[in-house]
């Protein structure tokens, strides 16, 4: 596999209107295959020992079915695709087998809905960019998701995944905790997604066996919105996240689930702009919520939750919220910052403050992009290789579609609440180039400063995904793995825990080959990318969105809680 090193100096960018050349992707946005029953997957090259555990995977799956009545029902929008869930064990040598060995299985999440909209003819559901009846409100069917109550498989959830959700069926003795439990301590595995509702999975068949919502941690969370990633403190475990109250007055609520206890506390309540927030951060003190610039009309959600984002005005500031959640002091501190967009963000931390040596900073990296103009780009029609609008619709992408891993620094945080606005600086943005997306780290580095991230990279060589990068923070320097026809998913980084570097480890990514139609895992060192191993799957891994290691040895899974 071709390897570069580059620097921010070198201009490593694809002019996509002169060298969009796209290898068939097709088979990742309409997948068939399915494996319900776990199967041994060919390895090649080594697996580390260490990384023996789980390896979860959630995304779109099928696109496309046929009606009762005969048309095809064709989705939209990528984030509407029918969820599937996969599930890669990986087993360290024993006595009777001296190479780690894989076994693979997966699941449609969503047989209920499918069948529903088969006999339909469409998609009458909450939905991302799915066009609907405007008759029926999408904020409506929010609020009324679960009356009456609908089976697990007829409700599409599946953005991100939660292992042993604090708060949701864990008290102690309760017999469906021991139910769930295996040798990876995995008692219950959830699904989430941006809005107020959980899917629970049984985590060795994935079979969708309940329901849940926000609700059920607490009764002020009856908001419709929340970060489909929530964060977790790496040595509590408990988790944070908030939720959103669209309406006349549009409330956030920044709370807590203790993972020791399962109670939820309220951190923070306030009043503000209502947007699209994919993500939030932490850092060892505080919640940080920054509102950037996905603003929702909450009376336009007549269609689709896309016709109510509202486009980016570069005039209105971005507003990040800081929630003292050690103290009690709810709201402490809010800043500003010129207006951006973003799906993710990677990890926040504190520093001793360059302006005043008696108080702290906030520093916080995330992936920016200058507009919400980015979610245009994957519908069904602008990725799926074989249509024409999707070759035209690359050809005519210019740099404001493209993202920067960027550094934020938060001057001078209070202790106590404080009402003046500060502003947030930028201390730099790399790797626009490469628009680079789905970050991931060490989750041991999670609130502490960090040096490297990894992530996929949009460089225009294909409608989706081209290649794995690794910045190193301190130097800016990037290595890149790219292989023309080969589509990577979000890399998952497993620490070695017998190292001695915060890169020592393997990177994880589901990989289609868009030249065979099949998928496979590879295994990277994490270090320099090389490839060291792969397990071959026998038919298409639709590309997903993101996914969960749980290691084997014992350590924190390795992902968003």
């Amino acid at each position: 596999m071709p390897l570069l090193e580059l620097t921010p100096e070198m201009d490593h960018s694809v002019k996509t209107s002169d060298h969009y050349n796209s290898w068939p992707t097709d088979k990742g946005y309409d997948p068939e295959y399915e494996q319900r029953e776990p199967v041994e997957l060919p390895v090649t090259g080594q697996i580390p020992a260490y990384a023996a555990g789980v390896l979860y995977r959630t995304g779109p799956g099928k696109s496309q079915i046929q009606a009762e009545n005969g048309d095809i029902l064709r989705l939209s929008h990528w984030f509407d695709g029918f969820s599937q869930t996969h599930r890669f064990q990986i087993r360290a040598p024993d006595e009777s087998n001296s190479s780690t060995r894989i076994f693979y299985n997966s699941r449609f999440s969503t047989d209920d809905l499918i069948e529903q909209s088969r006999k339909a003819g469409n998609l009458d559901r909450i939905s991302f960019g799915q066009k609907r009846d405007p008759c029926k409100s999408v904020l409506g069917k929010v609020q009324s998701e679960f009356e009456p109550q609908p089976s697990p498989s007829s409700v599409n959830i599946g953005v991100t995944l939660s292992i042993n959700f604090p708060g949701l069926d864990t008290k102690p003795g309760d017999e469906s905790t021991s139910r769930w439990t295996n040798s990876e301590g995995i008692r219950t595995l959830y699904a989430k997604t941006d809005y107020n509702a959980f899917k629970k999975l049984d985590p060795e068949t994935l079979e969708p066996i309940g329901l849940a919502s926000q609700k059920d941690l607490h009764p002020e969370l009856s908001g419709q919105l929340s970060a489909a990633h929530a964060r977790s403190d790496p040595v509590t475990g408990d988790m944070f996240n908030f939720n959103l109250t669209l309406g006349p007055t549009c409330t956030y609520r920044v709370f807590r689930v203790s993972a020791s206890t399962g109670e939820t506390t309220i951190l923070a309540t306030f009043d503000a702009i209502p947007a699209y927030l994919h993500s939030l951060l932490i850092t060892e003190d505080h919640v940080v919520l920054c509102i950037w610039n996905a603003h929702v009309n909450p009376l336009a959600f007549d269609r689709s939750f896309m016709d109510a984002i509202l486009p980016t005005d570069p005039s209105q500031p971005a507003i990040w919220y800081v929630i003292d959640r050690k103290h009690g002091n709810g709201l402490i501190a809010t800043y500003e910052s010129p207006a951006f967009f973003c799906f993710h963000t990677i990890n926040a931390w504190l520093e001793p403050s360059k302006e005043d040596p008696t108080k702290m900073d906030i520093v916080a990296d995330l992936v920016k992009a200058d507009s919400s103009d980015v979610l245009q780009s994957v519908y069904y029609d602008n990725l799926i290789s074989s249509r024409d609008t999707a070759k035209a619709f690359q050809q005519k992408r210019d740099d404001s579609f493209r993202t920067s891993i960027t550094r934020f620094r938060l001057p001078g945080v209070p202790s106590a609440p404080e009402t003046d606005i500060k502003n947030v600086s930028i201390e730099w943005s790399v790797c626009k180039s490469l628009s680079p997306e789905l970050p991931t780290m060490d989750p041991r580095r999670v609130v502490l400063k960090h040096r490297y991230v990894y992530a996929v990279t949009f460089r225009g060589e294909a409608t989706l995904t081209d290649g794995i990068m690794k910045l190193d923070c301190d130097t800016q320097q990037v290595r890149l793995w790219a292989c023309h026809g080969q589509s990577p998913g979000e890399p998952i980084f497993v620490a070695n825990p017998e190292g001695t570097s915060e890169d020592d480890g393997v990177l994880l990514s589901v990989v289609l080959d868009g030249n065979k139609g099949k998928s496979y895992l590879l295994c990277l060192d994490a270090r320099d990318l090389t490839e060291i191993g792969r397990a071959n799957v026998d038919g298409a891994v639709g590309f997903g969105f993101h996914g969960q290691h749980v290691p084997t040895l014992g350590g924190m899974p390795t992902g968003d809680y």
